[in-house]
């Protein structure tokens, strides 16, 4: 009986025994491909671009017996010839020829994704992922951005406008840098800086028997219909704290999303809110200063504890932190 003889797995320098103790040595078995390949995919397209490692050593400033060596690596790990080597040249195998393909676009995603993050990290014209609250997009963001880029022309912003908890999914996420927010967080992983504080209004519709008062008192409100936002949002649970102090638990007629359509559905006559001040007088409605309990929301400034700030994104934190006391209007 004849045995056929094949050639025994490589285990000199290099090679996959080498690199993965334990490894049978047979390509293929196990392998993190991208860990093994990466190194030397590289090399593999600037041979295969030239068909000559001489010319491709010198266009590179790699020793020509390093990127050689890189090649025989690679055939052995893959366990395919991509090459046909007449002499110093070299030609593309059909092998080599789809796996170039494949290489080069690989190559070119690593490059753009490489310049994208270079680009955001730029201190003049980087990228900045900022959150902040519905109530505070009309007037009070536009205001800090306008006063940032007077010294940042070039700084980008993707900003993101949502209610308080999904802007910490998004925070501890990863997926934006700083976010202004209320209440101001205190939880594990984050770090955020009290900035300032908004008073809160009663507002009720201006035929209100309560309407021709400037002052009220919160528990003067405690058999009206309220408008609130829904649960989850920061005002959500400060118009219930704030009704809890004053003995009762607010009748919830309607509840929505934004604070502009609350206003909207008490000009209708459709309950009662406590809101901020808005950016511009709302017809048909009256805004009432309340006494006891004090009523306030605080705001703050957050991020995700440990995170390296991009320069950018310190420029713009650093900016925030010195609007203290100072962010927002009455």
């Amino acid at each position: 009986m004849q045995h056929e003889h094949r050639p025994a797995a490589r285990t000199g320098p290099g090679s996959l025994a080498d690199s993965f103790p334990g490894h049978s040595g047979r390509p293929g078995d196990g392998l993190d491909w991208p860990a093994v390949l990466a190194p030397r995919l590289a090399h593999f397209a600037q041979v295969a671009r030239h068909e000559h490692v001489t010319r491709a050593a010198q266009e590179t400033g790699v020793p020509q017996s390093t990127l050689s060596r890189a090649i025989v690596r690679l055939e052995q790990d893959l366990g395919v010839a991509l090459f046909d080597r007449r002499g110093r040249t070299v030609s593309l195998t059909l092998a080599g020829r789809s796996f170039l393909a494949a290489v080069e676009s690989a190559l070119a995603d690593i490059e753009r994704a490489a310049e994208s993050v270079r680009t955001d990290a730029d201190p003049a014209s980087g990228k900045v992922a900022f959150g902040f609250l519905h109530t505070m997009g009309s007037e009070t963001v536009p205001g800090l951005l306008r006063e940032f880029r007077a010294d940042h022309p070039r700084v980008r912003f993707q900003l993101v406008q949502t209610y308080g908890e999904a802007m910490l999914e998004r925070l501890r996420a990863g997926t934006l840098d700083l976010c202004l927010t209320s209440p101001v967080p205190d939880e594990p992983g984050l770090v955020a800086r009290r900035l300032d504080e908004q008073r809160l209004r009663l507002v009720v519709p201006e035929d209100h028997r309560l309407a021709r008062r400037r002052r009220v008192r919160l528990a003067e409100a405690a058999e009206e219909a309220f408008v609130t936002l829904e649960p989850g949002f920061g005002l959500r649970r400060i118009t219930d704290d704030l009704c809890a102090q004053a003995g009762f638990r607010p009748r919830v007629a309607f509840e929505g999303e934004e604070a502009e359509t609350l206003r909207g559905l008490v000009a209708a006559g459709l309950g009662v809110a406590l809101l901020p001040p808005p950016a511009f007088a709302r017809p048909g409605v009256a805004e009432l200063a309340v006494t006891t309990p004090r009523a306030v929301r605080e705001i703050g400034v957050a991020w995700l504890e440990g995170r390296r700030d991009t320069p950018p994104v310190a420029a713009f934190k650093n900016f925030l932190l010195a609007r203290r006391g100072n962010l927002v209007g009455d």
